[in-house]
């Protein structure tokens, strides 16, 4: 793989986005969820692609809050998981929660994505809740059958 660079998204952005949220989601956001959160300027959108800028490889969405910040969404596409982007990217949208000074990065995860939890846990988020049936069942591990999954809120100074 190219060396991979960190660029701030914009609407120039937004096939490529969707492409990867496809890629990388069991339940993509619409045409119109993109939309909204582009114009939205109290949201930024990072993304890692190859150093010539032509394959999006990876993506994080950051909103700004009063205090705080959330992370809403991040993907990293399936063949350049296990290489350090999501670490990498996380900490570009540390550095940006900083900037707004925001007390706390906070984010949500399915309990059994195990992989994130342990990438978040090695970034130094920690636990601070659980939102009880909160996911519906994966459709690309169960065709959509099966019980709803507990959302784990977790949270860390930027």
């Amino acid at each position: 793989m190219a060396d991979i660079d960190f660029y701030r998204l914009d609407a120039s952005w937004q096939a490529a986005l969707l492409d990867a949220d496809r890629r990388t989601s069991d339940s993509p956001w619409s045409i119109g969820q993109w939309a909204a959160v582009m114009a939205d300027p109290q949201t930024v959108i990072w993304g890692a692609a190859d150093d010539q800028g032509n394959s999006l490889v990876a993506f994080a969405v950051l909103a700004r809050l009063p205090f705080e910040a959330e992370l809403q969404r991040i993907g990293v596409i399936p063949q350049c998981r296990r290489q350090g982007i999501a670490y990498r990217l996380l900490d570009v949208l540390m550095r940006e929660a900083k900037g707004w000074q925001s007390e706390r990065v906070l984010l949500e995860v399915r309990a059994g994505n195990r992989p994130a939890r342990r990438l978040y846990q090695q970034f130094g988020f920690v636990e601070e809740g659980c939102r009880p049936g909160y996911y519906p069942p994966e459709r690309r591990e169960t065709g959509g059958r099966g019980q709803r999954e507990d959302a784990i809120l977790m949270s860390r100074r930027p």
